[in-house]
């Protein structure tokens, strides 16, 4: 009889313990825990980049001395791009993620600007630092894109997490201090196409 009743015990011990394990409980700590990494890889990306740019800017600098105002306008972008962070705290206000894209899509904007006035110059074009520069920052561009495209999946993720069930039971009760992320949006002016002029 005793032996019953402790099989009995241990019985209803790993229904309990199975049923807690597969309740949901973890599910949205850990898709938050993904967005913000993922939010991280965007940031250390845009570092990337802001680390690049001081050294392009001289390389071309030193063929264009003329064409002061893109090397200003790029300098001040990367000032005004370094300058806003974003922790992961921030990400639930869409506003403090806009200032943060607008002032990104500004850099992005002046270092276009920047290799357009290098076309103007043959020297420079086949410079090896400058062309080793230019790959470099063109697959620095390719991985902000990766990143932000996998930050945008994580908070799809854990965004539907928050609003379907059985999750929306815990997100409602337990961790209902937590609120949905703020996805990244196109620029205004990105469905229009590129002009290619030559």
């Amino acid at each position: 009889m005793r032996l019953l009743q402790r099989l009995r015990s241990l019985a209803v011990l790993a229904l309990i313990a199975v049923s807690v394990s597969a309740c949901g409980y973890n599910v949205i700590p850990t898709k938050q825990e993904a967005a913000n990494a993922a939010w991280a890889e965007v940031q250390n990306q845009y570092q990337r980049r802001a680390d690049l740019v001081p050294n392009l800017v001289a390389t071309v600098q030193g063929y264009a001395k003329q064409e002061k105002d893109v090397f200003v306008q790029v300098t001040e972008a990367r000032a005004k791009a370094t300058s806003i962070h974003l922790d992961a705290n921030d990400l639930t206000d869409p506003a403090k993620v806009k200032e943060l894209q607008d002032a990104q899509s500004a850099l992005s904007g002046a270092l276009g600007r920047l290799l357009a006035v290098s076309e103007n110059y043959p020297d420079l074009k086949s410079n090896q630092n400058f062309l080793a520069l230019q790959s470099q920052l063109e697959g620095t561009e390719n991985r902000i894109a990766v990143a932000r495209r996998d930050y945008i999946a994580a908070v799809q993720d854990f965004n539907t997490t928050l609003r379907t069930f059985p999750s929306v039971l815990w997100a409602q009760t337990v961790f209902r201090s937590i609120k949905p992320l703020a996805p990244f949006t196109a620029d205004s002016g990105a469905q229009a196409a590129p002009k290619v002029k030559f």
